[in-house]
């Protein structure tokens, strides 16, 4: 089954449904991708700091299909901020992965402690846009204030801005936002994952009683139904698993609808509650890793 494909504000098509390598080892990513491909998906998100891009690149190579056919997706890390550096860091990027142009090229997080270089960056995403290098560029975990400096100091608007949102954390203000200047919503974390790393009392969004209704009423997994909400609402999502059954459970999201109350009834169980790191409190003291040349 081909996967739809949602159409960036530059005119790019990026399938809807990608698949992610966040945390997932280097010897266990070249499998991963492989199994991924094979299933169908048609995009792969990783960044500079998930150490993984060669095994990416590697896992792309031995799938057969044409550099055209696949989507590839990276990051620049905080580290390699500012123009000159995050210049190098596309060298950098596309070395490991064995290619000589990426699909889109985004900054990992904002780095409100030095904004300046933060705006350097982007800059530099500008230049790689220019040259063809990159064919679309974008950010990640940015909120609205830090969008509307980049705005007003930077040229081109975002393609897309890769956010967590799944059901215990909605963040709608930031969803409008974006929706509202032109930018894609992507969702990191959009089965709630994430929601397992942090400490306290919680109910895995996979145990939620509501999502599982729904699932059952669609012969669908609670996953399934958590990635289909997303893709109705219009968001771009990246599930991730090194699982090959889960792979392919997580593709099979193309051949059933949400109700409007189903929808709405996901909506509802937003907290509020963060599960990743407080963009606002993103340096390079705490946050700081040094990504190496190859």
């Amino acid at each position: 089954m081909s996967v739809p494909t949602f159409t960036l504000n530059n005119g790019v098509e990026i399938p809807a449904l990608g698949f992610g390598v966040y945390q997932a080892a280097p010897e266990e990513t070249i499998a991963a991708v492989e199994a991924a491909l094979q299933t169908g998906y048609r995009h792969v998100d990783t960044a500079a700091a998930y150490g993984n891009e060669r095994e990416v690149g590697e896992a792309i190579r031995r799938s057969g299909l044409a550099r055209d056919e696949v989507f590839i997706e990276t990051k620049v890390w905080i580290t390699d901020f500012g123009y000159d550096a995050t210049l190098h860091a596309f060298d950098k990027a596309v070395g490991k992965l064995g290619v000589d142009r990426l699909d889109l090229l985004i900054l990992h997080q904002a780095l409100p402690s030095d904004f300046e270089s933060t705006v350097g960056a982007y800059k530099a995403l500008e230049t790689l846009y220019a040259d063809g290098k990159v064919r679309a560029i974008g950010v990640s975990n940015f909120m609205p204030p830090h969008l509307d400096r980049l705005l007003a100091e930077t040229d081109v608007v975002p393609a897309i801005n890769q956010i967590e949102v799944h059901p215990y954390f909605r963040q709608s203000d930031l969803l409008a936002y974006d929706d509202a200047h032109g930018i894609l919503n992507q969702a990191w974390a959009p089965i709630g994952g994430i929601t397992f790393y942090r400490e306290g009392p919680h109910t895995s969004t996979l145990e939620n009683p509501v999502i599982g209704d729904i699932a059952a009423a669609h012969s669908k997994t609670p996953a399934q139904v958590m990635l289909r909400w997303h893709l109705q609402q219009g968001r771009q999502v990246i599930p991730k698993s090194v699982t090959p059954s889960r792979i392919a459970e997580n593709f099979d999201v193309l051949d059933f609808d949400l109700t409007a109350e189903q929808l709405a009834a996901i909506d509802a169980l937003d907290t509020g509650v963060r599960g990743g790191p407080e963009p606002e409190d993103i340096t390079r003291e705490t946050y700081g890793i040094d990504i190496p040349e190859a």
